[in-house]
């Protein structure tokens, strides 16, 4: 038998102000404070992120035969997916997005840095090809044994951009040559249609399972398996933007590109010098001019640091994930099966990006890796380096048991024991929360290995309904309480993890710049990390308090910006607690739904109903807000430090899900339902 099955999408979204002309008119600039002696919010709100949104196409063609013969089912396909993605996220930034960080600087309007970006387009198209073929056998040994063994084998394509505007470096950042007497333009090649050097033309992912019924209503199952992943659509947009097809300078205090002045247009503009880099790039880098870094440099034409995203060496080292389990299920009786089930995933050469150019300008040997005053290669700003380097395991023991309807029940409960470890989760690009790290410090990919942004220790849930065993045999009175029906479910798993950080450095405007990583907090030895009771000072009204702010230390005074106990590299070092070393509040929730249907006659019901979400009314609280720490015993640089401000999102509600706090308390629902 064959099955095929093609297809086509297509589907625009596009995202912007109503009238953005107008909007950028009234203010052209984007000013934020940064850092923790900033006195005021954001101006420009973010309208240096417009216009945001994709166009995408997609043709996929599906086909399988199955043949049987014997005691084997053989099974071969293809499933072939062309896509063609057009971001426009490549003109995010044209509009500058300027910093301050203290408030004389805001008020003698004093930039600390200016930051632009010049595209060539608005958009970019690229092109993806996903081909997969495989091949399948059910074996049937005996009639209590079942073998299942395959392979697939998928190629996915280079990803293409057909105007050849892709931008790279000759390797990755590390095996370049850094001369500085180099022209930018011997450095990046340019005209390129593919993304990468190179990249596998097959993965080859074998498979295989095996079911044993060996005792009566008892059966043994397990598998192994290797499965290809692909790379998110958005490493394409990471790696097209490098220049000369976009440009990204930074001016102000801490820029490159030279400037002060907040307001663009004015004498010695920040916004200005970024403009005045980018056209002086655009001719320069053609003609082969030398980095303003370069000692042989002509300083009246020289090019301004640009920043890139660069790629690995040689061929891609595509993701991959390997999972195997080990399953016993029994039944007992004609209603109730058990099942246990040890399952375990490991996924390698998960991709990961990290800010290798960066710098710092506090002291010599602070905040090490980064160097002192000069990044590694100053005729770049910052340098993101992807990489397909970061691992993952995941080990659990899984325990179902389900009772199909008899005596007036029926349930499912299901409890996972499990542990998830890695050192960048959810693919590397997107952040499961909040808080999730997904850049390394360069170097130092090792230090952020711990429990996974989704790792829940302990997860139960059940399903249950029960009919009510009264049986009252009068029959004004039955009527009213035979039949009553109660359902519901329950739902409980343990903390997710989150992690607590260093203030960042920011006295007299200095810090680390053009450099990215987690600044861990140093745990408190001896002192309890979690206080659940409100603390003076800290606790802010409305909030509800987790962490012990006097457990954790920054390396960064908030109340100064400089390292706490004096600058030098003995005080200014990242700490030691580790990413994802804290736990949130556990979740609890339950619903219960009572029912009973009233015959009126015989073609008329009556069905009253009583739904009684969150019954328990049982409050879920998220993450702390505030996981910056402060200095113990400063309660004024601890404020709302370790406290949660919000509830979480319920797995069910009278309101639907996703509105955080507005449908968490418990609802109650009356019903009256007349069927025919």
């Amino acid at each position: 038998m064959n099955y095929f099955n093609p297809g086509f999408t297509w589907y625009e979204s596009l995202f912007a102000p109503t009238n953005y002309p107008e909007t950028l008119a009234a203010f052209p600039i984007v000013l934020q404070g940064q850092g923790a002696n900033a006195p005021f919010s954001n101006i420009g709100g973010q309208d240096n992120t417009w216009v945001q949104g994709r166009r995408a196409t997609r043709f996929f063609i599906n086909d399988d035969l199955a043949w049987n013969r014997g005691a084997h089912e053989l099974r071969f396909g293809t499933n072939a997916r062309i896509l063609r993605l057009n971001d426009y996220d490549f003109g995010e930034g044209n509009v500058p997005a300027v910093t301050y960080t203290t408030l004389p600087q805001f008020v003698y309007g004093v930039a600390s840095t200016a930051l632009e970006t010049f595209p060539v387009s608005q958009n970019q198209p690229f092109n993806f090809i996903n081909l997969d073929f495989y091949v399948q056998d059910t074996w049937k040994v005996t009639p209590k044994l079942t073998w299942n063994i395959g392979i697939r084998d998928s190629f996915n394509s280079n990803p293409a951009n057909p105007h050849a505007e892709v931008a790279r470096l000759n390797g990755s950042f590390a095996r370049i040559n850094h001369d500085l007497n180099q022209p930018l333009n011997a450095a990046i090649q340019i005209g390129l249609k593919d993304l990468f050097a190179s990249t596998p033309l097959a993965i080859l992912q074998p498979r295989t399972g095996i079911a044993w019924q060996f005792a009566p209503k008892s059966v043994l199952r397990t598998g192994f398996g290797v499965f290809g992943d692909i790379l998110p659509g958005s490493v394409a947009d990471a790696i097209g933007m490098n220049p000369p097809y976009v440009q990204t300078f930074q001016g102000g205090l801490l820029g490159t590109v030279g400037g002060l002045a907040v307001a663009p247009g004015v004498p010695n503009s920040a916004v200005g010098a970024t403009v005045a880099a980018n056209q002086a790039f655009g001719s320069g880098f053609t003609r082969g001019e030398l980095s303003c870094a370069a000692p042989r440099a002509n300083r009246t034409n020289c090019l301004q640091p640009v920043a890139l995203t660069a790629v690995p060496d040689g061929q891609l080292h595509a993701p991959y994930f390997m999972e195997w389990s080990l399953g016993i299920e029994h039944q007992f009786g004609g209603t109730i099966s058990v099942r246990a089930q040890y399952v375990g995933t490991r996924a390698l050469n998960v991709p990961y990006l990290t800010q290798v150019n960066g710098y710092q300008t506090v002291c010599q040997g602070c905040f090490a890796p980064f160097p002192y005053l000069q990044p590694t290669d100053p005729r770049f700003a910052a340098v993101t380096q992807f990489s397909t380097g970061a691992n993952s395991h995941y080990h659990a023991l899984q325990l179902t048991a389900t009772k199909r309807m008899a005596r007036g029940l029926q349930g499912t409960i299901n409890y996972n024991f499990s542990r998830c470890m890695d050192t960048v989760s959810n693919g590397g690009f997107l952040p499961f929360s909040a808080g999730g790290i997904l850049s390394p410090l360069p170097g130092n990919l090792a230090r952020d290995y711990g429990p996974c942004d989704y790792d829940i220790r302990h997860n139960f849930n059940a399903q249950y309904i029960y009919e009510l065993p009264i049986k009252v045999r009068n029959h004004r009175l039955g009527y009213a309480l035979n039949g009553w029906q109660l359902s519901g479910t329950v739902f409980w798993h343990s903390g997710i993890p989150f992690t607590v950080l260093s203030t960042p450095y920011s006295e007299n405007g200095s810090g680390i710049v053009q450099g990215g990583g987690p600044q861990f907090a140093t745990v408190v030895p001896g002192v309890p990390l979690y206080e659940h009771n409100p603390i003076p000072g800290v606790t802010q009204p409305g909030s509800v308090q987790w962490l012990n702010p006097n457990a954790f230390v920054s390396a960064v005074d908030p109340s100064t910006g400089a390292c706490y106990g004096g600058d030098g590299p003995q005080n200014c070092k990242f700490g030691d607690l580790g990413r994802n070393a804290l736990r949130g509040p556990d979740f609890f929730w339950s619903d219960l739904d009572v029912t009973k249907l009233f015959s009126l006659n015989e073609r008329l019901k009556l069905r009253i109903e009583g739904q009684f979400f969150n019954v328990f009314n049982h409050p879920n609280f998220g993450l702390p807000s505030i996981v910056l720490a402060g200095i113990p015993g400063k309660p004024s640089t601890q404020t709302g430090f370790g406290a949660s401000t919000y509830s979480v999102s319920p797995p069910t509600g009278l309101l639907g899900v996703g509105l955080g706090a507005d449908s968490s308390p418990r609802m109650i629902a009356l019903h009256a339902r007349l069927e025919f």
